[in-house]
This record gives C-alpha cells, sequence and structure tokens, in this order.
C-alpha cells in the first residue's frame, strides 16, 4: 500500500511538472525555470519518502563529476543544486521522463559515436565558459555503489578547454534506521527502471547522502590523469 501511494503521487507529481513546462517555461527567465526544477526535484524527492542529506557547498558554475547508482541521482542533485546534465540520448525517448529531462536542459549524447562525443565536449565547454553548472556522471554507466568503475575522461576535457572548476560529488544511499547501504535504489544489470523504482517505493525510508568536495582546477593535469585523480577524491569520501 505504501508503494502504490507513493507512485500515485509520483505520477501527479511529473504530471504537474509537464504542465509547467507547458504552461510557464515559455513566459519566465532561465533562472526561473531553474528555480522551478530545483523545487520540483527537492519535492519528487520527498514524494518518494527519501530524505536529502546534504554535505558541503556545491559550486555555482563549473563542472560537477559523481558517481552514478540509480535514476534518482539527477534528481537528488537537482534538487540540492541546479545544473545541466550530460546523459545518454536514450533517456529522451522515454515517455514522459524524456520530455522533463529534455526540457530541464539535459544535453544527450550517443555514447557509441565518437563524433557526438566529441560534440557535446565542445557544447560543454561553450556552457562553462558561460558560467553555467554542469554535471556528469564518468563512470558511464550505474553501479550497485560497492565500489567505482574506471572514469571516462571526455568531458574532463570540457572543463580543461574551458579552464573552469571541477567538483566531485560522492552520491550514497542509505537506509535512514539503520545507516546501511541501502541497494534499493539501483539501477544495473538487467534491472528494468520499474524494478528499481518500485524497490525504492517499497523501502521504509532511504536517505541519498550528495557530499560535495573541494573544487579542483587542472594545475597542468591532462584529462586522463584528472579524472583518476577525481575518482580518487570520491572514493576517499565514500569510505
Amino acid at each position: 500500500m505504501r508503494a502504490a501511494y507513493r507512485l500515485a503521487r509520483a505520477l501527479l507529481h511529473l504530471l504537474r511538472g509537464y504542465w509547467i513546462i507547458k504552461t510557464q517555461f515559455a513566459k519566465i527567465s532561465q533562472k526561473q525555470r531553474a528555480d522551478h526544477v530545483q523545487q520540483w526535484s527537492a519535492q519528487l524527492i520527498t514524494v518518494l519518502g527519501i530524505q536529502l542529506r546534504v554535505v558541503g557547498t556545491p559550486i555555482q558554475s563549473g563542472l560537477l563529476v559523481a558517481n552514478h547508482i540509480s535514476w534518482l541521482d539527477n534528481v537528488a542533485i537537482h534538487a540540492a543544486h541546479f545544473c545541466r546534465f550530460v546523459a545518454k540520448s536514450d533517456i529522451k525517448g522515454w515517455p514522459l521522463i524524456g520530455y522533463l529531462t529534455d526540457q530541464s536542459g539535459m544535453l544527450f549524447v550517443e555514447r557509441t559515436s565518437r563524433k557526438d562525443s566529441h560534440r557535446v565536449v565542445q557544447i560543454v565547454a561553450e556552457q562553462l565558459r558561460a558560467g553555467d553548472c554542469v554535471a556528469v556522471f564518468p563512470e558511464g554507466t550505474t553501479g550497485e555503489g560497492r565500489e567505482l568503475l574506471p572514469f571516462h575522461a571526455n568531458m574532463i576535457q570540457s572543463a580543461i578547454d574551458a579552464k573552469a572548476e571541477v567538483q566531485p560529488i560522492a552520491i550514497q544511499f542509505t537506509d535512514t534506521a539503520s545507516g546501511e547501504q541501502s541497494f534499493a535504489p539501483c539501477f544495473v544489470g538487467e534491472d528494468t527502471l520499474f524494478q528499481s523504482v518500485w524497490r525504492t517505493l517499497n523501502a521504509k525510508s532511504i536517505t541519498v547522502t550528495l557530499q560535495f568536495g573541494a573544487a579542483q582546477t587542472t594545475d597542468s593535469r591532462d584529462r586522463r590523469t584528472w579524472a583518476n585523480d577525481l575518482r580518487t577524491s570520491i572514493h576517499t569520501m565514500l569510505l
């Protein structure tokens, strides 16, 4: 019953987001759109029965680099701080969710295409030069959170080209009562999106912790070295 109730509220909240975009986004500024996205994301976290804990302060402009566990990662980061995400192009085709993410400013990349990856690297660099905040998941896919996958360095080149700061973020999901790691929100392997969502809705109480680390500059590092150093920073925060 708890899961069904939360699911019904979440679907209504998704429809509310669709209505806001359709009726208001064309009339308001980019800053107001960002505020709407952040507030809507924070409300969705609450509707799903999840508590958000933020440690540290997100940078206002630059590249955010985080580990990747769940479809909830984007929502949690947006609830803490508005940014533009880089995500695989498949998401754009998801019913309703694809539209909402597209309108929130997400940048889509065809990961199997080197040419498209290069295009997005250039776009992200332009966004960073303009003072925007962009978030990426350099693992390239989701994991259980037990250990970090290798980091791809492509998007780190955007920060080098734009001479922008990069801030590592460590994401953790825990059972609120016990403090133990929660695997309910994981979206890996043979999991379908619905299976991951249903497990999350059935969980009694989950806390998602976002730990924002110290912002870094390139310090003459190449993209691969910097990507490895960022991975080490996130690994240290997860211990």
